[in-house]
Protein backbone atom coordinates (compact mmCIF):
# COMPACT_ATOMS: atom_id res chain seq x y z
CA UNK A 1 0.00 0.00 0.00
CA UNK A 2 2.69 2.53 1.02
CA UNK A 3 6.39 2.27 0.25
CA UNK A 4 9.07 3.87 2.41
CA UNK A 5 12.47 3.93 0.74
CA UNK A 6 15.53 2.95 2.75
CA UNK A 7 16.46 6.64 3.01
CA UNK A 8 13.01 7.51 4.37
CA UNK A 9 13.17 4.68 6.91
CA UNK A 10 16.62 5.79 8.08
CA UNK A 11 15.51 9.42 8.43
CA UNK A 12 12.39 8.41 10.34
CA UNK A 13 14.52 6.19 12.59
CA UNK A 14 16.66 9.23 13.48
CA UNK A 15 13.54 11.28 14.25
CA UNK A 16 12.11 8.49 16.41
CA UNK A 17 15.39 8.13 18.34
CA UNK A 18 15.41 11.89 18.97
CA UNK A 19 11.81 11.97 20.18
CA UNK A 20 11.19 12.70 23.85
CA UNK A 21 8.30 10.21 24.03
CA UNK A 22 7.57 6.64 23.03
CA UNK A 23 6.59 6.45 19.36
CA UNK A 24 4.17 3.79 18.08
CA UNK A 25 4.62 4.75 14.46
CA UNK A 26 4.17 7.24 11.65
CA UNK A 27 0.74 8.55 10.65
CA UNK A 28 0.45 9.54 6.99
CA UNK A 29 -2.67 11.34 5.89
CA UNK A 30 -4.23 13.73 3.43
CA UNK A 31 -5.97 17.01 4.18
CA UNK A 32 -7.40 19.85 2.14
CA UNK A 33 -4.97 22.60 1.25
CA UNK A 34 -1.81 23.32 -0.67
CA UNK A 35 -1.45 24.60 -4.20
CA UNK A 36 -3.20 21.63 -5.80
CA UNK A 37 -6.06 21.09 -3.35
CA UNK A 38 -4.76 18.23 -1.17
CA UNK A 39 -1.64 18.02 0.94
CA UNK A 40 0.20 15.23 2.70
CA UNK A 41 0.53 15.14 6.45
CA UNK A 42 3.00 13.09 8.44
CA UNK A 43 3.43 12.87 12.18
CA UNK A 44 5.06 10.56 14.67
CA UNK A 45 2.35 9.28 17.01
CA UNK A 46 2.36 7.62 20.40
CA UNK A 47 -0.70 5.45 19.76
CA UNK A 48 -2.66 3.94 16.94
CA UNK A 49 -6.21 5.16 16.33
CA UNK A 50 -9.00 2.57 16.25
CA UNK A 51 -9.64 1.49 12.67
CA UNK A 52 -6.25 2.55 11.35
CA UNK A 53 -4.75 0.47 8.59
CA UNK A 54 -1.23 -0.63 9.53
CA UNK A 55 1.71 -0.98 7.16
CA UNK A 56 4.63 -2.63 9.00
CA UNK A 57 8.27 -1.85 8.28
CA UNK A 58 11.32 -3.25 10.10
CA UNK A 59 11.80 -0.26 12.40
CA UNK A 60 8.35 1.35 12.48
CA UNK A 61 4.69 0.99 11.56
CA UNK A 62 2.83 3.37 9.26
CA UNK A 63 -0.77 4.17 10.24
CA UNK A 64 -3.33 5.32 7.67
CA UNK A 65 -6.93 6.32 8.25
CA UNK A 66 -9.15 4.09 6.04
CA UNK A 67 -10.75 7.20 4.53
CA UNK A 68 -7.36 8.37 3.21
CA UNK A 69 -6.19 4.93 2.07
CA UNK A 70 -7.51 5.13 -1.53
CA UNK A 71 -5.67 8.44 -2.10
CA UNK A 72 -2.45 6.99 -0.68
CA UNK A 73 -2.49 3.52 -2.28
CA UNK A 74 0.88 2.96 -3.95
CA UNK A 75 2.45 6.09 -2.43
CA UNK A 76 6.25 6.07 -2.28
CA UNK A 77 7.88 8.24 0.37
CA UNK A 78 11.56 9.03 -0.02
CA UNK A 79 13.94 11.25 1.93
CA UNK A 80 16.23 13.46 -0.12
CA UNK A 81 19.31 15.02 1.42
CA UNK A 82 21.09 17.39 -0.92
CA UNK A 83 23.00 20.60 -1.17
CA UNK A 84 19.84 22.56 -1.93
CA UNK A 85 17.92 21.15 1.04
CA UNK A 86 16.53 18.01 2.53
CA UNK A 87 13.10 16.60 3.15
CA UNK A 88 10.54 13.99 2.27
CA UNK A 89 9.52 13.47 -1.34
CA UNK A 90 6.19 11.92 -2.30
CA UNK A 91 5.42 9.99 -5.48
CA UNK A 92 1.73 9.18 -5.71
CA UNK A 93 0.33 7.18 -8.63
CA UNK A 94 -3.15 8.50 -7.77
CA UNK A 95 -2.19 12.15 -8.25
CA UNK A 96 -3.68 13.73 -11.34
CA UNK A 97 -1.77 16.95 -10.72
CA UNK A 98 0.88 18.14 -8.27
CA UNK A 99 2.56 21.42 -7.49
CA UNK A 100 6.22 22.26 -7.91
CA UNK A 101 7.05 21.80 -4.23
CA UNK A 102 5.80 18.19 -4.31
CA UNK A 103 3.88 18.57 -1.05
CA UNK A 104 0.39 18.94 -2.53
CA UNK A 105 -1.59 17.12 -5.19
CA UNK A 106 -4.98 16.63 -6.80
CA UNK A 107 -6.61 13.23 -7.16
Amino acid sequence: MIILTDNAQKALGRFIQGADKSIAGLRIGVSGGGCSGLQYSMSLVETKTDGDLEVPFPELTVFVDPENAPKLAGLTVDFIDGIDGSGFKFENPNATNSCGCGKSFAA
